[in-house]
């Protein structure tokens, strides 16, 4: 999905891969993060929110929850993460990552929630007034007032199978009077997922109507009394959205695969961020006149298509990649004809390595001819020694 245009603007990239594992340096099902161009990325497009006084809170499920690229994005200035999971919020806490928003897609459990408020999450999302209670008793015990986002979903929203939650709009009036009673809790927000997205036909991200029901439930809660601070609208943040949001009050983003230049707006246009990541393996065997490199960072919305394999990138060959099918484990994706056994493959397809078995490498200077390996993590942010 992303060959191509890595190819085409980041080829120093493509190199560092071959040679990171033609030195042995990494092993197959790694992807490869070029962390200068991420630094430039996240530069850029802070900057772009700054303009507009929007804050971002950095997404790195898709990137393995890295601590090290999440430690960087805080020294760049981001305001800290939102983690899409309790595991990641674990993460965050064992490095010392502030955390922006957590609950959202993921609540956090009931056993986790004291440690949560403890450690200062800025916004916990909630889609249900039972969290919002256990949420008040930790707020309460702490002597804090915690600050939540209500989920909210319109008639016409669209909601991701495996992230179903929020509340009705048709339902908020009640539920808004079941959260004035928490003396300890305060509405600050609403939030919605998927609030832009990326329109195929029309090749562009656009505002979904979790936009327009947003707005709405702004409208609601001030006909409440209640003036909230953060319209929170995530999804495709990148540079290019920040301009979309212009006409809308947002006062929050949550960029993931902006911050590495893949969203699916990035495979066709020429965006002010640049790709920063490619997954590496190796060519393991042949059989009836294809070849097969190991797997393990497959992605079923990863729309990869091609590799590149060789021993250097001067010298290697395009073939097309047949993906396993979606019912079938990933140990091995295929080629279109036989290769040299353990050439190097080199792909850029898009990713949330977080649910493969990958590691993550991340590297830097490879702009400057000094190219260094920072780490190799596993993907669920752990450093292996």
């Amino acid at each position: 999905m992303f060959l191509s245009s890595t190819l085409r603007r980041n080829r120093e990239l493509i190199e560092a891969s071959f040679q990171l594992h033609q030195q042995g340096l990494i092993l197959p099902d790694t992807y490869v993060v070029d962390l200068d161009t991420l630094k430039k990325n996240a530069k850029q497009m802070l900057a772009a929110a700054n303009q507009q006084h929007i804050a971002l809170y950095f997404m790195l499920k898709q990137l393995g929850r890295n601590p090290l690229i999440a430690k960087t994005l805080v020294e760049l200035g981001f305001e800290g993460a939102v983690v899409v999971d309790f595991k990641e919020a674990k993460v965050m806490i064992d490095h010392q990552i502030p955390i922006a928003n957590v609950g959202h897609l993921v609540q956090a459990p009931k056993a986790m929630l004291k440690a949560l408020v403890a450690y200062g999450c800025h916004y916990f999302t909630i889609f249900s007034v039972e969290k919002a209670r256990e949420i008040n008793e930790c707020a309460k015990a702490l002597g804090i007032r915690q600050k939540v986002l209500l989920k909210v979903v319109g008639p016409r929203d669209m909601i991701y199978s495996g992230q179903t939650a929020g509340f009705r709009l048709d339902v908020l009036p009640a539920v808004i009077e079941e959260l004035k009673k928490l003396e300890a809790i305060e509405i600050a927000g609403v939030t919605s997922f998927p609030c832009f997205l990326y329109d195929e036909e029309k090749d562009t991200i656009a505002p979904t109507p979790n936009m327009e029901s947003l707005l709405k439930a702004q409208e609601m809660l001030a006909e409440h009394g209640i003036e909230i601070e953060n319209v929170n609208a995530p999804s495709a943040t990148c540079t290019f959205t920040l301009n979309e949001m212009k006409g809308y009050p947002v006062n929050s983003g949550e960029p993931g695969h902006g911050l590495s230049g893949t969203t699916p707006l990035h495979a066709h246009k020429e965006c002010v961020e640049i790709p920063c990541v490619t997954y590496v393996s190796e060519i393991s065997h042949n059989f009836d006149e294809r070849s097969y490199c190991y797997g393990g960072g497959f992605y079923r919305r990863s729309h990869v298509a091609n590799a590149l394999v060789g021993q250097s990138a001067d010298h290697a060959r395009l073939y097309h990649v047949e993906p396993p099918s979606l019912e079938s484990i990933d140990y091995y994706f295929e080629l279109d004809q036989p290769c040299t056994v353990s050439d190097t493959v080199v792909m850029a397809f898009r990713f949330q390595i977080f649910v493969t078995r990958s590691n993550v490498a991340v590297v830097e200077g490879i702009h400057t001819g000094e190219m260094k390996l920072l780490g190799i993590y596993n993907s669920l942010g752990d450093e292996i020694k």
